[in-house]
């Protein structure tokens, strides 16, 4: 079995050590994560311009917008297909490479299959359980949505690490996903939640970066509704194409990357031993009595009132 304890990753964080870690791992790691995060990009930024959404835009009836939509099923299936292999590919090569030189992008792709199956089989599972917990979350208002919304990203964030480091059984996988995210459980609740508002932050910028070379079309856009149809043809220009796919591949690995932190944590601090009991040191102990003048037999030679 790998011996994952000597994974730079692997120990127990706080907030400020697991950002720390998060940030040096990624600049050592910086050359070979961007260039798979690219291709990954590449590939969904090809495939999603394949999806033509302007006679979507100019239905008005909502029935006859569903229908149009069932054309884009099957595209939009194969682009969430392609995203989580990939995704399986870039989280294996995150807890691999750094303990075994073995490991290569090539390795990576070949063993990744064996974990797919196991992790669609429980993502499915998770949506259903997702939906049902956000539903619930919408009758306490925004809040509860957004609580419950939170709650399943920390638990499918713990979902590939436990099986890659674990083995690919799905119940073992969900049971051990549950007790190691309740397992501190708002300590974890609130990085994923301050990791999530650093990423949207990040991703925001750089989207706006990226929109430098169209802000005519963009803001044509934003205050001409009519002209919403250019923003769809905006999204098949080969250099907005290319931008988005490099922008996406600087902040794709830093899922993956807390993902492993955030495993790796849980497990550390899951497999301290408490201290060993020590009775010579139980009994040179100062106890709270030892405080207090202790009490004497009344023909006790030292007690205080005889004399």
């Amino acid at each position: 079995m790998t011996d994952f304890k000597n994974h730079p990753l692997y120990k127990a964080h706080t907030i400020d050590t697991a950002m720390n870690s998060l940030w040096d791992f990624y600049k050592k790691n910086f050359l070979v994560l961007f260039l798979m995060s690219a291709v990954l990009a590449f590939v969904m930024q090809y495939f999603s311009s394949l999806i033509d959404m302007k006679e979507i835009q100019s239905e008005t009836d909502p029935l006859v917008m569903l229908e149009k939509m069932k054309v884009f099923l099957v595209p939009m299936l194969i682009i969430s297909l392609v995203n989580l292999l990939l995704t399986t590919i870039l989280q294996h090569y995150i807890i691999f490479k750094p303990i075994d030189s073995s490991t290569t992008i090539m390795t990576s792709v070949i063993r990744s299959f064996r974990y797919f199956l196991p992790y669609l089989i429980i993502l499915i599972i998770l949506s259903f359980a997702g939906a049902i917990a956000i539903v619930i979350g919408l009758l306490a208002l925004v809040v509860g949505a957004v609580f419950a919304a939170m709650y399943i990203m920390t638990l499918y964030l713990f979902i590939l690490p436990v099986m890659m480091t674990e083995g690919p059984d799905i119940g073992n996988t969900i049971s051990r996903v549950f007790r190691l995210a309740h397992r501190g459980f708002w300590t974890n609740f609130g990085w994923v939640a301050a990791f999530i508002v650093i990423l949207l932050v990040i991703s925001l910028v750089l989207s706006g970066i990226i929109l430098l070379p169209f802000a005519g079309s963009f803001f044509k856009t934003l205050f001409n509704p009519d002209a919403a149809s250019e923003a769809v043809e905006l999204a098949k220009n080969p250099l907005f194409i290319i931008l988005s796919a490099l922008a996406n591949a600087l902040t794709l690995p830093l899922m993956p990357i807390f993902a492993t932190i955030l495993y790796f944590n849980g497990k550390a601090k899951e497999e301290r031993k408490e201290p060993e009991y020590n009775p010579a040191a139980e009994e040179t102990r100062v106890r709270v009595e030892d405080l207090y003048a202790k009490p004497y037999s009344d023909d006790h030679p030292d007690n205080p009132e005889k004399k």
